[in-house]
């Protein structure tokens, strides 16, 4: 493990600026450069879901209390939900396609905006809704968590267009127990790779019957304590062994710990310890965690080395606020890089851990680490 000084973040963000700089101008890297060829799907990564307007409260000292005023120090609004592992994929250099419904209302048009031309990120099958408001929801970050409060309502539904899911190489899809969602076998049957993870079972059964859609998926991504209930196990490396028996690779996140992954199909297994840093918000850690698993995988990398990048991704975006707002891209990767190299107490066996780096990182950085982003405020300073 790398030390906690080597990594350690400032609070950051608050800085009343304009978000200038698009996720094509910071990310610099393609990492799937020497693998593209005629022929192949336009987009690296397909997404679907909800895409949530997210105001997140930062520096507070404890908990708002029944009854009291809490004031927070720092505040900020991104879109949110589906949209930060959208956000988290194309800042790592993938091409990244949404699907998703937007009210027509201010929260709907800026999270367009934030996404199609913030981030790059393709929004062709995604559709504006007449009538519609944008889910909402509230996030207060203290003490290294965060409490959340939402507000939303289905929006109607939509004819099923012929050519979507778009041909793609992956997807990533958040399974429900009990309910198959057509797409992912779809996108499965057109040679997409499928990564998936799940939310808490209400419900629960914990039955791995129940996630139907697994046949279809070639990586699971739960955490430690959803794949041992999964499974029955009380080891995490031991459920993620029998998480094979459905799906050829298994990735179990075990928070502090870092992550364990095994592939049945080549007998890999790896495991790679946390990066220690000072938390600020963990809003959206583990889409970028899978982001960062998704980008090496496609790009053919040992498993260790998948795992390493999702687990430094997770921990830098912790370390400021927001979901999308977050996501590290190849300037804050490589900058952190640089720093911990510079450090003359770092391990050596920790800095050989991360060496696969080398050749991605930009060779020139115009983004200063710690890094102080920008923070996009609706309505701030708006070109008309």
């Amino acid at each position: 493990m790398m030390p906690s000084h080597a990594i350690a973040g400032e609070e950051t963000g608050g800085d009343p600026e304009h978000l200038t700089q698009t996720a094509r101008h910071q990310t610099q890297v393609d990492p799937l450069a020497a693998l593209r060829a005629p022929g192949d799907p336009p987009w690296d990564v397909y997404l679907t879901g909800t895409v949530f307007l997210d105001i997140v409260f930062t520096g507070l000292d404890t908990a708002p209390v029944r009854g009291t005023e809490s004031w927070a120090r720092g505040m900020g609004s991104s879109p949110g939900g589906v949209a930060n592992m959208a956000a988290a994929l194309a800042r790592l250099g993938l091409r990244t396609s949404l699907a998703a419904a937007f009210g027509d209302d201010h929260y709907g048009e800026y999270c367009w905006d934030a996404l199609a031309r913030g981030e790059g990120i393709d929004l062709t099958p995604s559709r504006t809704v007449p009538g519609w408001h944008s889910p909402v929801t509230v996030s207060m970050a203290y003490e290294g968590e965060r409490t959340m409060v939402s507000h939303g309502h289905e929006p109607p539904p939509e004819e099923p267009a012929p050519d979507c899911p778009p041909p793609a190489r992956a997807a990533v899809a958040s399974l429900t127990p009990g309910r198959r969602a057509p797409w992912i076998a779809q996108a499965a049957r057109k040679g997409t790779r499928i990564f998936a993870d799940v939310g808490w079972d209400d419900t629960g059964a914990w039955d791995l019957a129940g996630l139907a859609d697994l046949e279809h998926c070639e990586a699971f991504l739960p955490n430690a304590e959803e794949a041992m209930r999964y499974t029955g196990s009380t080891c995490p490396k031991a459920a993620a062994h029998a998480l094979t028996e459905h799906v050829p690779v298994a990735v179990v996140t075990l928070g502090a710990e870092g992550a364990y992954a095994v592939d049945r199909r080549t007998g890999e297994t790896a495991e790679v310890p946390a990066i220690a840093v000072e938390a600020l918000d963990p809003t959206g850690a583990g889409d970028v965690f899978v982001a960062g698993f998704v980008t090496g995988t496609l790009a053919g990398w040992p498993l260790a080395d998948r795992l390493a990048l999702a687990g430094l991704t997770a921990a830098l975006s912790v370390q400021e606020f927001g979901g999308s707002l977050s996501a590290p891209g190849w300037s804050e990767i490589g900058a952190w890089w640089r720093r911990v190299q510079s450090l003359e107490t770092q391990n050596p066996a920790a800095l050989r851990r991360y060496a696969f780096l080398d050749p991605l990182i930009p060779t020139h950085l115009d983004r200063p680490w710690p890094l102080r982003r920008a923070v996009p405020t609706i309505g701030f300073g708006r070109n008309t």
